[in-house]
């Protein structure tokens, strides 16, 4: 991004997402780290920013007593210092802007800047006051604007009633106050002190109660409790007074030397410690599902209603997982593009392609989808890619049958001219045709590259090709009856052990299919679990940074001897230490719905498979019934002496069962001895094609 853009406009009163900026977040799918500063207008907010881009010019730095920045501006540059990462710099409203008269979109802003960013700039000029630190009003009310749970949460209400403070610390931003213009000496009672000494010693609480003391403590309890990390910066005016409405047109060497050493620790601060953003959950984020954090949240205030983080990430985890799912199709169906190109080939070739494709395709789902705690996306992609897969196996078989058949037409070709010549209606005709036919037989066994069907075409072949060779058999006068019978039962065994070749092609592409889905199971497991022990990682990480914070805070009340304070924190920390036995027991639970989403996966591939199975089921019923009608045409023609006599017979039973013959009772017939020939479309007389 070459400069800044609008994200949020604050129009009229009313907050708006900014379609184009949106759009820029929805292409960039790199994990972000989101820096957004807040505070009063004309502090010097955009130069800070400005400094964080690397540039001397992109957000407007002002020179007037009016405020430059409406709403929030957004920033996208590479991080300077982690790779794959985006630096989001979000730059805010002014709060306090006289020329607003309304300020209630100051608290909306303040919020938006805290829920979106993973390290939250407050920016203020002179020193830290009790009036510097009741600007920072809006901190006091984030109960009010900022929510957890949803309402239909079991413990929402209790949680964000009791333990609110323990529950914002995990999800909130890391704190860091910039103090502008500032002309004090860092020192506390005569004694010199760091720059974070100066703010803790600013947020220390009054003890006693009392309204004045409890005015008092609130904005700086809400600082202390609901930010994991503090952190304080004092930068010296950087020119004259004379020269700070030129500060945009400066030179770098012209500002004063301790203001830009301050700069630079200050940057060096932010990017090296700022965190990659995450949400409830501890799931990074990444530039596009920040888009869908802003658009939610944007549209829930407009409906003047209270942000919610679980919300949010629900409605995101749903946009995003369907999209992993089309995504993870999208890289299967690329990747078996490849062997597509080349039907027909062999079960292997196939099956090691959408080996390869199902496991990319699983990661690429993986990569992108969080919280699918049931398993139902993971399982729709399962399904999607087996349908496919069942597809592209039907059009290989259909791509193999047509070669096949073409190929074996191309070979009989000239045996069938010299049928219509008359060559084979000659004494000793029938041992040319079988030596031709053989030949032929041979030829087509020697062609590479048939595909799946090569056995079982041929075999639909040599069946259909027997009521011919048993016809110039029967006509040859130079056998005699007693040599006619043994080549007929050679001829028997011949197609027998064809139709066992066919056996075994079919057995080894079912043995094909289920090695390969167990393996694809065995490897989704894997992927699957890592997955799952990722996201209770992240989970954990979440709950052990809240629960650091609470600690050190604690040790440092009761360093200052705030004993009434001691019951709280302590209730605070038991909360905490409470979840993370809960995400123990829960880790417990995962592990146990892990076997039951494995075998729903499981199932759904089967599911997906049986689109393929179905569709084999039909094809031989259909072929059943061309078979069938094929021999009554013969019967028709009067060519019953030539069918053998076991498909005569076949043909007879059902005449008598069923007059007229139907798709159903075909499919529902027990009849095993009935050959398996496609003769193409019905619309041709039967044998009319191969």
């Amino acid at each position: 991004m070459d400069s800044p853009m609008c994200l949020v406009e604050n129009a009229d009163g009313e907050l708006h997402v900014v379609p184009g900026a949106i759009k820029y977040l929805m292409g960039l799918n790199q994990q972000v780290i989101v820096v957004a500063v807040v505070g009063l207008y004309r502090t010097g907010k955009s130069y800070l920013m400005n400094k964080l881009a690397g540039k001397r010019k992109g957000f407007a730095l002002g020179a007037t007593i009016q405020s430059k920045t409406k709403g929030i501006w957004m920033w996208c540059v590479p991080h300077p210092e982690k790779r794959d990462h985006t630096l989001v710099l979000l730059d805010t409203e002014g709060l306090g802007d006289v020329e607003k008269g309304d300020s209630k979109n100051d608290a909306w802003i303040f919020s938006l800047a805290i829920l979106l960013s993973s390290t939250l700039v407050y920016n203020s000029r002179g020193t830290i006051d009790n009036q510097a630190v009741e600007n920072l009003q809006y901190v006091s009310e984030l109960t009010e604007r900022i929510k957890v749970n949803s309402s239909s949460a079991a413990s929402s209400s209790h949680d964000d009633e009791e333990g609110g403070d323990a529950q914002f610390v995990q999800f909130f931003p890391n704190f860091v106050w910039a103090i502008r213009d500032f002309t004090l000496l860092l020192e506390i009672d005569g004694r010199n002190v760091t720059e974070d000494e100066y703010l803790e010693h600013s947020l220390e609480l009054r003890k006693g109660g009392g309204k004045k003391n409890l005015m008092y403590n609130l904005p700086r309890e809400c600082i202390r409790n609901y930010f994991p990390s503090r952190k304080c910066f004092v930068f010296p005016t950087p020119t004259t007074p004379a020269n700070m409405p030129h500060l945009d047109s400066m030179d770098e060497a012209d500002l004063c030397g301790s203001f830009r050493k301050v700069a630079d620790t200050f940057c060096r601060f932010i990017f090296q410690e700022s965190r990659t953003k995450t949400v409830k959950g501890g799931h990074k984020v990444t530039g596009r599902m920040l888009g869908h954090l802003v658009n939610t949240y944007v549209e829930t205030i407009a409906k003047g209603s209270v942000p919610c983080l679980e919300n949010a990430v629900l409605a995101m985890a749903q946009i995003e997982n369907q999209a992993a799912v089309d995504e993870g199709l999208a890289v299967y169906q690329r990747g078996m593009e490849e062997v597509k190109a080349l039907f027909p080939v062999a079960m292997g070739q196939i099956s090691a392609h959408h080996l390869r494709s199902d496991h990319q395709a699983t990661q690429a789902f993986m990569k992108r989808s969080f919280k699918d705690e049931n398993g139902d996306f993971l399982k729709a992609l399962a399904v999607a890619i087996a349908k496919h897969y069942a597809d592209l196996l039907n059009q290989n078989e259909d791509a193999s049958e047509k070669k096949c058949a073409s190929l074996l037409e191309k070979l009989s070709a000239p045996m069938a001219q010299k049928i219509k010549e008359g060559i084979y209606a000659t004494p000793g005709g029938y041992e040319l045709y079988c030596n031709h036919h053989d030949n032929m037989v041979a030829q087509y066994r020697a062609e590479p590259d048939k595909g799946v069907r090569a056995e079982e075409i041929l075999e639909q072949f040599l069946k259909e090709k027997s009521l011919e060779k048993n016809s110039i058999l029967q006509a040859d006068k130079k056998l005699t009856e007693n040599e006619k019978k043994i080549h007929e039962e050679q001829e028997q065994r011949a197609l027998a052990e064809q139709a066992v070749k066919m056996e075994a092609e079919k057995q080894h592409q079912l043995e094909k299919l289920i090695q390969e889905r167990e393996r694809s199971h065995q490897e989704g497991i894997c992927q699957l679990e890592a997955k799952m022990v990722q996201e209770a990682k992240e989970k954990q990480q979440e709950l052990e940074r809240a629960l650091d914070s609470k600690l050190h805070e604690q040790e440092k009340l009761m360093a200052k001897g705030f004993t009434e304070k001691e019951a709280a924190m302590k209730e605070e920390i038991q909360s905490l230490r409470e979840k993370e036995e809960a995400k123990r027991e829960e880790k417990e639970e995962q592990s146990r719905n892990f076997r039951a989403i494995a075998q729903g996966v499981m199932e759904s591939v089967s599911n997906g498979l049986g689109h393929y199975f179905n569709y084999k089921k039909a094809r031989e019923q259909r072929k059943a019934i061309v078979f069938k009608e094929q021999v009554r045409f013969n019967l028709k023609s009067g060519a019953v002496d030539n069918i053998p006599d076991k498909e005569r017979m076949t043909l007879e039973q059902d005449k008598m069962a069923t007059p007229k013959l139907k798709t159903g009772a075909v499919g529902n017939s027990k009849d095993t001895t009935l050959p398996k020939v496609n003769t193409g479309t019905t619309g041709k007389s039967p044998g009319s094609e191969v």
